[in-house]
Parts: C-alpha cells; sequence; structure tokens
C-alpha cells in the first residue's frame, strides 16, 4: 500500500521502528526503557530544487534505517499501516550495523 504513495519534492516517507516490548525468551519489558526514535525509508521524493532550478537530490535512499527528531513529521495511515513523511533536512542520521 505504501508503494502507491510516492513522496513529493525532498520528503521522505518512514515507517517507524517500534521497540520490542518482550525479549526472545519470553520476559515483558517495562514500558519506561530508553527507545531510539528511528524508522525505515519506505519512499522518497525526487528532491528540492535550489534558486537556480537545478534539483538536489534527497540524501537517503528507499531500505536505509534513519534517526528521526523526537517531534515533527506529518502522520500519515494507509491501510492499517501508519507512516510518517519527513522533510529530507529534518533526518537526523543514517544508522549503521
Amino acid at each position: 500500500m505504501a508503494k502507491r504513495l510516492i513522496p513529493s519534492f525532498n520528503r521522505v516517507l518512514i515507517e517507524k521502528i517500534v521497540p520490542p516490548s518482550k525479549t526472545n525468551s519470553g520476559i515483558l519489558l517495562p514500558g519506561s526503557t530508553t527507545k531510539l526514535n528511528s524508522g525505515k525509508v519506505v519512499a522518497v521524493g525526487p528532491g528540492g530544487r535550489d534558486r537556480d532550478g537545478k534539483l538536489i537530490p534527497v540524501s537517503v535512499k528507499e531500505g536505509d534505517s534513519v534517526l528521526l527528531p523526537e517531534f515533527g513529521g506529518t502522520e500519515v495511515k494507509l491501510g492499517d499501516k501508519e507512516y510518517h513523511l519527513y522533510r529530507d533536512e529534518d533526518i537526523l542520521g543514517t544508522l549503521h550495523d
């Protein structure tokens, strides 16, 4: 369903990563654990334009894991899933293993 939405300009469609509520062995984790505000890039727009009209491409690509600000973005509901739209410059960085 998310593949039908192509963001405009320098927008990035992100599916937030929800931290697990229990461990592999079945131990329930408290809700107060610190979580990393991160997500996975689902779709990207073509990019923005500078004053001369030249295209400035988006700095992330589909499949990247990114670090997000605590607040911001626009919530988008497609089917039964929730996604968020962020501007490229609002993304704090990419996460690598």
